[in-house]
């Protein structure tokens, strides 16, 4: 069966960052005039030329954002169950090179982090892991997810990637969607920054969306990892033909978006390109123009008072009070993180910034009575 990774053979990097690069203030208000923004409107809306159209941009994707979502708002937490990794990545605070203390929650432990959490009014988690088959894989989420799927009433993951008969099982355990960056779509830079592990298989990692879509996960979460690749732009065009192969093929699921820039982390980098606020505005804009269905997820990584700008003109999902280490939210233990995040307020504190711009907090993916068991 065909994987995206045909598709993405067809792809040309360096041409599409040149014709990208290549548009003009002309096609940037021809592809806002559009009715349907295709893959030439995107690569206008994605330009350099776009920046000088952004005031109208954002209008136009919040009109959308309210007529396909309306104001409603969802927040999530992850829950960080182990740092162990078996890769060496460049960009990441769990790599295996680094020298932090590692750690692993054992039952007793996710108990009383779920219970922290569900205090806090949460009702959507996002379980996340270092990358460790041995010691994190299939025989551990079946031991846990159970009992972690009984607090909330909707659960993903961001973990290894996984085989789709391993999907298709977890699902049975209480999965309703998985995030899966690729981190960047270009294979000779993606070489660059995994250095050792399972990570280092590109392929593996790009078709893992068609092996969620083929067992049926209800929600799957792209993203590229902004500031790897010296051409973020190109990244995010990859990413949107990923999106259509996917909506194209494996229509029965939902997706969703993300655009995380780098963030401070032991043995972290520094970015080869840098997207500004004003241009990671500009890609969610671009994107909700371009895909009006597709939720948007805006990450702790951001600061609160971009955060509270941004979120009401195209956002439909945000995590809050996020802690990126093991055991973070029944105690604290700074020294662990996979990486600092930047808005640190308590969920209730975001909640009254979303109600004092007019928008709804939801804390809850779905209810069961929906038809999802």
């Amino acid at each position: 069966m065909k994987s995206f990774v045909s598709q993405w053979e067809q792809l040309d990097w360096d041409d599409i960052r040149l014709r990208i690069n290549s548009k003009t203030s002309a096609d940037v208000k021809r592809a806002l005039n559009a009715s349907v923004v295709g893959r030439e409107e995107l690569m206008a809306l994605l330009s350099p030329a776009a920046q000088a159209w952004l005031e109208p941009m954002a209008r136009k994707a919040q009109l959308l954002t309210r007529q396909r979502f309306g104001h409603a708002v969802n927040l999530f937490v992850p829950l960080y169950l182990s740092n162990l990794c078996a890769n060496d990545c460049t960009y990441c605070g769990f790599s295996m090179s680094n020298r932090i203390k590692r750690k692993t929650l054992d039952a007793q432990e996710i108990e009383r982090e779920c219970l922290a959490i569900r205090a806090m009014g949460f009702d959507q988690l996002l379980l996340v892991t270092g990358e460790h088959q041995a010691k994190v894989g299939m025989d551990y989420f079946r031991r846990h997810l159970p009992a972690i799927r009984a607090h909330f009433s909707s659960l993903m993951m961001e973990v290894q990637p996984l085989g789709q008969q391993e999907y298709t099982e977890l699902k049975t355990l209480g999965l309703d969607g998985v995030l899966v960056y690729q981190e960047t779509y270009h294979p000779t830079v993606y070489g660059q920054h995994h250095l050792k592990g399972n990570k280092q298989d590109f392929f593996f990692r790009l078709e893992t969306p068609d092996r969620l879509g083929r067992a049926g996960i209800d929600k799957i979460g792209l993203g590229a990892l902004i500031g790897l690749s010296d051409s973020w732009r190109a990244d995010c065009y990859m990413m949107a033909e990923h999106l259509l192969w996917l909506q194209k093929t494996y229509w029965q699921s939902r997706y969703s978006v993300a655009f995380p820039r780098l963030r401070p982390c032991a043995g972290g980098i520094q970015p080869a390109s840098v997207m500004d606020e004003a241009q990671l505005v500009q890609v969610i804009c671009a994107f909700r123009l371009f895909a009006p269905e597709v939720e948007q997820s805006l990450s702790t990584r951001e600061s609160p008072q971009f955060r509270d700008k941004v979120v009401p003109l195209a956002i439909n999902t945000i995590s809050a009070f996020s802690k990126t280490q093991p055991g973070g939210y029944a105690e604290t233990q700074s020294e662990l993180e996979q990486f600092s995040p930047h808005d640190n307020r308590h969920p209730r504190q975001v909640a009254e910034a979303l109600i004092r711009a007019g928008m709804q907090p939801v804390w809850k993916d779905w209810d069961s009575w929906l038809g999802r068991a």
